[in-house]
């Protein structure tokens, strides 16, 4: 679990930071709208994981004998260190670059969402509840989205509730119409709660030692959120049911992979020094690059380190990825000094 983490932490630095965003090879852009590219299938990866983490970190715990109020207490202040840390990063852009780079919602506060969502129901409810919520969430969600009347970009439930109850603060606000839209906005934030308990039920296969059932719960999946994608299509921004599911199936697969890989055949762990200190690297990464841009360092590093030689010779995509590729593998590196020396920051 801690190499998928590790993997997945990676992928997000490398879709996230190239050289040139106008030179990013197809499979690491995001898709405009409809559609699901690798690019796609991080963020939810990173939360179904948060999901089989939950499992493993709680339930053992309850088992034991603990409180559940304590547990209920150290899950809530979790999502409000992740949520506050969040925030934080959205401040210090906002004061290298202006208002418009500050929003009340984000990556780190969805992540802090679902684990709070996910954490008490891990806590307070049973598995057959568990599953019922998800079906409830997903389904739910779909009905939602049919009566507000469309999935195109700005016209559909989710843009019109950022637009009202966000306005200028989210992620994409035209200040001529109105409109307005939040990848990681309040509405849909219901099915990234589902996908973190699909990875919640899914931590309760692989610690009861049903892991057998992984593959063939992924594929299922996948189909479903195909055939669903149909109807309801697959998109990231609007984090549809059939995408929550196409991509948990996806995150199901891999998690098998990786248990029968490295639990089974005792291949090396390889990422697993970023997964124990994910959220340190990521917030980390985050305010380097905030810092490079505010002090004017980035475009000459990337021009005169990266571009200058490389796109003569390779053209301009290679350098754009050559950068994403070596500022991941720097804080790759500071991963595993810390790891070497047992430092890991738990937010």
């Amino acid at each position: 679990m801690d190499a998928l983490r590790g993997l997945t932490v990676a992928a997000m630095l490398v879709v996230n930071t190239p050289g040139d965003w106008g030179h990013v090879y197809a499979p690491l852009r995001h898709a405009t709208w409809h559609g699901c590219t690798l690019a796609d299938l991080v963020f939810p990866f990173f939360l179904f994981v948060v999901g089989v983490s939950l499992t493993l970190s709680l339930v053992p715990r309850l088992a034991a004998g603990a409180n559940p109020a304590a547990l209920s207490s150290s899950v809530l202040w979790r999502s409000l260190r992740l949520i506050a840390l969040g925030l934080v990063l959205h401040a210090i852009a906002y004061w290298v670059f202006d208002a418009e780079y500050f929003r009340p919602l984000g990556v780190l506060q969805r992540i802090g969402l679902c684990v709070l969502a996910a954490g008490l129901l891990v806590i307070h409810t049973r598995p057959r509840t568990q599953w019922m919520i998800v079906v409830m969430l997903l389904f739910g969600y779909w009905g939602v989205m049919l009566v507000g009347g469309s999935f195109a970009p700005l016209s559909n439930l989710v843009s019109r509730i950022d637009a009202a109850l966000l306005g200028p603060l989210a992620y994409s606000f035209d200040p001529a119409t109105g409109m307005a839209h939040d990848p990681e906005g309040l509405l849909s934030s219901l099915p990234a709660i589902a996908t973190t308990l699909l990875g919640v039920r899914v931590g309760h296969w692989l610690r009861s030692g049903a892991a057998n059932r992984l593959a063939l719960a992924g594929a299922i999946a996948i189909v479903s959120g195909f055939l669903w994608s149909l109807v309801f299509p697959l998109n990231k921004n609007l984090w549809t049911s059939s995408y929550a599911l196409w991509s948990a199936g996806w995150a199901c697969l891999a998690l098998a992979l990786f248990h029968w890989l490295i639990d089974r055949r005792g291949w090396p762990a390889l990422g697993r020094t970023l997964g124990v200190n994910a959220i340190a690297m990521y917030a980390g990464s985050v305010g380097m690059l905030y810092a490079f841009i505010g002090l004017g360092w980035l475009e000459p590093i990337y021009t005169r380190g990266f571009a200058s030689w490389m796109t003569p010779r390779f053209g301009p995509y290679v350098p754009s990825l050559a950068w994403a590729l070596t500022f991941t593998a720097f804080w790759w590196l500071i991963a595993w000094w810390l790891d070497r020396r047992a430092l890991h920051f738990k937010i």
